[in-house]
C-alpha cells in the first residue's frame, strides 16, 4: 500500500503544482501522510515538529548566512534532532497502553518546512492537507476501504 500511496501522492502533487502554482510540502509528503490520516496524533506532532523548524531556522539565519543547500541540509537536520526528540520523550506506557506521540519519519517535517519557507506557512500546510486527504480517498476507494 505504500508503493501505491507514494506514487498517488506524487501524481497529485503535480497535479496541484501544475495547476494551482503550490506544493504540498514535498512530492512524497502526501503519500505518506495520507497513509497516517488514522493517527491524527502522529499528523499534528508532525505539523509542530515542521512548525518549530522553520521557526529555529528563521531565527537562526538572522545570525547567519543560510541559503541553498546549507539552508535545505540545515532545516532536514534540525527537524531530524526535533523528531529523534519527540520520540525520546513523548512515549509512554501506561497499564497496558503504549502512548507515542512523534512526527511521521524523520525527513518529512523537514520538507514541509522547507516548502513554508518557500511558499508560506498556511499555503503548505492547506494545500498537504488537501493533496494527503484526496491521496487517502482514492486509496481507500481503490481497495475498497481497506487503508
Amino acid at each position: 500500500m505504500i508503493e501505491q500511496s507514494i506514487g498517488l501522492g506524487l501524481v497529485l502533487s503535480l497535479i496541484f503544482s501544475e495547476i494551482f502554482g503550490l506544493a504540498a510540502g514535498g512530492m512524497v509528503v502526501p503519500g505518506y501522510l495520507a497513509l497516517t490520516l488514522h493517527r491524527p496524533e502522529k499528523v499534528i506532532a508532525t505539523i509542530l515538529i515542521s512548525l518549530a523548524t522553520y521557526g529555529l531556522v528563521k531565527f537562526l539565519s538572522n545570525f547567519m548566512f543560510i541559503y541553498g543547500r546549507r539552508r535545505t541540509v540545515l532545516t532536514i537536520l534540525v527537524s531530524f534532532v526535533f523528531g529523534a526528540i519527540s520520540r525520546s520523550f513523548f512515549t509512554w506506557h501506561l497499564d497496558g497502553f503504549h502512548i507515542e506521540i512523534h512526527a511521521i519519519g524523520f525527513v518529512i517535517p523537514g520538507l514541509i518546512a522547507i516548502w513554508m519557507e518557500r511558499q508560506g506557512v498556511t499555503a503548505t500546510l492547506s494545500t498537504m492537507i488537501t493533496v494527503s486527504v484526496l491521496v487517502r480517498l482514492v486509496l481507500m476507494i481503490v481497495s475498497g476501504g481497506k487503508v
